[in-house]
């Protein structure tokens, strides 16, 4: 098989993934992150009364045109706590911030431009009629929808739904992803690896970014090289009915990578098997029935760049959510040399260029087993197939780790 280019494994992928359209009723906390399954209208009219936006006195306006005006004080008004009686002319009372505006009156004079005088307030500054009011409903009005079906929920829109008062939404599903690690050498973190052992790390990076772009981790945990042991565990994924199956390890053709030919025994149809990239050319990717399966690499480096590229935005797509943002430009730190057949991935760290702009600085050591130098870098630089030398400082496009590090 002939090795796919990024970009056609990735719409290959990606074409045959339709959003989850299982909704449930979730508590609001729970709800962050989370997409609308419906749309969301207020249950009541905020403000639920004309309010005061100031601290100050709630007079009429038509009463103190000019400075000079001198109002007798009748009583209080704070919020909780609204004046019960009504204002009349040349009356005022005290108010504060989100109380509401009393009866008769229909204006607030900001406290510092009121002088105290006996039994009231002299006006050191005109008021005009409705001045430091916030009308009732001036943010939105019982019944009406303020949210749409399909937004996802973040911390304004939380606030906004609350404020509507809603204690729970109905929201989208969200995906399960199953990871199954494989390989007689691997064990897990805290253990004391023998001879030819060494520690499982890329589930837990894996997991991150799953939970990250919106979905649940079912962690089938580590399984040998052995045919019925990972039949069992992918039997297992299947019965708790995940949307993704992703296998770390053990999906090329080697004597000891039994991923492929187990899941294929096991009814999965293989769309595809190695990309045109590095790291990451022994992707694997097919379905078992409406499951979807990703075979990443087992180096961690390659695992992680290859979630990166596909299985973030499966899993955003799956849960209703845009693709996140991490293309940017940058401008090489060194030459680089031109490339071959393969979509080049070069870890990098990224700094202020004597242009202002942000300069690519590529590690020297580009093994794909180094998962420190992965974590230190900030973004990878991406050179297409057969792309040409890159001199100092000619742009280059960088796909970003983080993708809020450049503000």
């Amino acid at each position: 098989m002939s090795m796919l280019p990024v970009a056609e494994a990735q719409d290959r992928l990606l074409s045959r993934a339709k959003p989850i359209q299982v909704s449930e009723t979730v508590s609001l906390p729970e709800t962050d992150g989370r997409v609308l399954a419906s749309d969301v209208a207020a249950r009541l009219t905020q403000p639920p009364f004309d309010a005061s936006a100031m601290d100050g006195y709630a007079l009429r306006g038509d009463d103190a045109p000019e400075p000079g005006a001198e109002l007798r004080l009748i009583g209080t008004s704070s919020a909780g706590h609204g004046f019960e009686g009504v204002v009349s002319k040349g009356e005022t009372v005290r108010i504060f911030t989100g109380a509401p505006v009393p009866s008769g009156a229909d204006s607030v004079l900001l406290q510092e431009d009121a002088d105290q005088i006996e039994g009231g307030v002299r006006t050191t500054f005109p008021v005009r009629p409705g001045q430091h009011v916030r009308p009732r409903g001036q943010d939105f009005l019982e019944g009406e929808t303020v949210l749409k079906a399909g937004t996802a929920l973040d911390f304004s829109r939380l606030t906004v739904a609350a404020g509507m008062n809603h204690a729970t939404l109905e929201v989208f599903r969200k995906p399960v992803v199953a990871l199954l690690a494989t390989g007689d050498e691997l064990l897990p973190p805290g253990s004391s690896p023998a001879p030819a052992q060494i520690i499982a790390s890329s589930t837990f990076g894996i997991a991150a970014l799953v939970r990250k772009a919106g979905a649940e981790v079912l962690d089938l945990g580590i399984v040998p090289d052995d045919k019925a042991a990972i039949s069992a565990a992918v039997e297992r994924a299947r019965r708790a009915d995940v949307d993704v199956i992703v296998t770390l390890g053990g999906a090329s053709v080697g004597d000891h990578d039994l991923v492929q030919a187990t899941l294929v025994a096991l009814g999965m149809k293989l769309d595809f098997w190695r990309i045109a990239m590095r790291p990451g050319k022994p992707l694997m990717v097919g379905s078992l029935d409406e499951t979807h399966v990703i075979g990443l690499p087992g180096n961690p480096v390659s695992s992680l760049v290859c979630g990166l590229l596909f299985l973030e935005p499966l899993v955003r797509k799956l849960a209703s959510l845009p693709p996140v943002r991490r293309e940017a430009m940058a401008e090489a730190a060194v030459a680089l040399r031109a490339n071959d057949q393969r979509q080049d991935y070069v870890r990098a760290r990224l700094s202020r260029s004597p242009s202002d702009g942000w300069s690519a600085v590529p590690f020297g050591k580009q093994d794909s087993s180094m998962m420190k130098i992965f974590a230190e870098a900030d973004c990878l630089i991406v050179r297409p197939p057969h792309a040409p030398e890159l001199q100092a400082g000619d742009p280059c496009s960088v796909m970003l780790l983080r993708p809020d590090l450049l503000g």
